[in-house]
């Protein structure tokens, strides 16, 4: 083990962590009284109020609540009906930027939806609904697939509709957002629970054809969310940053995904507000709004606050961070920080793993596209099944363990100490080119070919 100059204040932060259920508390007003949080809803309002409030109690300085105009969405009532060749309705709930719409068409069955299928079958899906699921990995690709990227190649084959099965038997359908840029998806979507998905693909085998007719019945209108921003004070310039959204989605608590991220880093704030002592770098915090629909709360950030983003040293993202099995951390390809992260794994006698990726879906992303220095508290080892309890009704506080909050809380709190006190930090912000690079080089190549096609479609469906 190397010596450990914050030996102390480590101690303090960690006994006071294990000593305490204030996390706990925090996400149980979080989840219980205050519901998904989703844009919009009074529970939002209430969050942004409740986390602004408690930044002040513990300490932190300059808080505010930044906001952020949007489209918003409300949900209305959505509906699957077989037409033929057997009559039957099939439970569904519409997708967030769904616009209000009704189709009929023959249903064509995507599978798990991979992009060479995509490629292969593009023929077939032109003026049908493409029913496809949640599964994120597949054989022969080497990444994440979202449902953004499936819901796009759709559309760009000339998809009239989406269905997106959930892959979990018993967790009911799967929400997640559709939309693009923050305006609405140019086909309506829905979302069904594993069984009926299963119903589906069984009947197309059996007769060879279905013809179903798809309505969504949702609402948008303009908005304005908040990021709740707060700091602890520091006598240097440069800025630590860490950021977690507190939105959920509607059908939900959204514990897991993000709540257990949003009471870890309150806790963080506390606890390096409590024992960090004077600090050579600003520790700035921030809960963003409305995540799910398109990290609009991020992107708002990011453009109002350009001028001082060469100040920034580090991103530090943590959606969901409590819940996280494993918590590691990801560097969005930063080398010269890797070894920076594990001397500090062995300085705090905590073996985590350092890991270096790229994904474009949560509040690093706007980050990393603006050249700063990004990363975020994950599992290196990353499980490749899907969001299991995320984005569906049942992630609930019953969910997430005080144990999960405590090791995050506590990881992200040792980290900023350090990150904000070491005198050498070898990353700077990327130039708009080297960004380029990086995001167009395998093996993020294909996503980045993917996203300037669907902006390309956008753009001519709009024109």
């Amino acid at each position: 083990m190397k010596d450990n100059p914050h030996l102390e204040i480590d101690r303090r932060i960690l006994g006071d962590a294990y000593a305490s259920e204030e996390s706990w508390e925090n996400l149980r007003i979080l989840t219980d009284e205050f519901g998904s949080r989703f844009g919009g809803t009074e529970g939002e309002r209430r969050a942004v109020e409740f986390l602004a409030e408690k930044m002040r109690a513990y300490g932190l300085v300059n808080v505010d609540q930044e906001p952020v105009e949007y489209l918003s969405w409300q949900r209305g009532e959505a509906s699957l009906e077989v037409l033929e060749p057997v009559r039957r309705t099939i439970p569904c709930i519409s997708l967030p930027h769904s616009p209000a719409r009704s189709v009929e068409a023959p249903l064509v069955d995507m599978e798990e939806g991979s992009p060479r299928d995509f490629e292969r079958r593009a023929a077939e899906i032109d003026g049908k609904i493409v029913l496809t699921n949640s599964v994120v990995s597949m054989a022969g690709v080497h990444r994440w697939i979202h449902r953004n990227e499936k819901l796009g190649r759709s559309m760009m084959a000339g998809a009239q509709g989406f269905i997106f099965a959930n892959h979990y038997p018993g967790y009911g359908p799967p929400t997640g957002g559709i939309g693009h840029r923050g305006r609405a998806s140019l086909i309506p979507g829905i979302g069904l629970s594993y069984e009926n998905g299963a119903y589906l693909q069984r009947l197309i085998r059996q007769h060879g054809q279905l013809r179903v007719r798809l309505e969504t019945q949702d609402r948008m209108k303009s908005g304005v969310s908040w990021n709740v921003v707060g700091e602890l004070p520091a006598q240097g310039e440069e800025i630590v940053m860490l950021g977690c959204h507190y939105d959920g989605h509607d059908i939900s608590q959204g514990a897991q995904d993000p709540a257990s991220g949003v009471a870890s880093l309150l806790e963080a704030a506390r606890l390096l507000a409590s024992h960090a002592g004077a600090l050579k770098s600003r520790v700035r915090i921030v809960f963003w709004g409305v995540e799910e629909i398109g990290l609009l709360g991020s992107n708002a950030y990011v453009a109002a606050h350009e001028a001082e983003l060469d100040r920034v040293r580090f991103y530090f993202n943590l959606d969901g961070a409590g819940a996280v099995e494993e918590k590691g951390v990801v560097l969005n390809e930063w080398p010269a920080l890797e070894p920076v992260f594990e001397g500090w794994s062995r300085e705090m006698a905590l073996p985590f793993q350092v890991g270096q990726s790229v994904n474009a879906h949560s509040d690093h992303f706007p980050f990393l596209l603006a050249g700063v220095p990004t990363g975020g508290m994950e599992q290196v080892r990353r499980s490749l099944s899907g969001r299991g309890y995320g984005h569906t009704a049942f992630d609930t506080l019953d969910k997430v363990d005080l144990r999960g909050l405590r090791e995050a809380a506590t990881l992200a709190a040792r980290l900023a100490l350090r990150m904000a006190n070491t005198d050498h930090w070898p990353a700077t912000r990327r130039s708009r080119e080297a960004v380029q690079a990086l995001i167009t080089a395998p093996p993020y190549d294909e996503e980045a070919r993917f996203r300037e096609a669907i902006d390309a479609h956008y753009a001519r469906a709009r024109s």
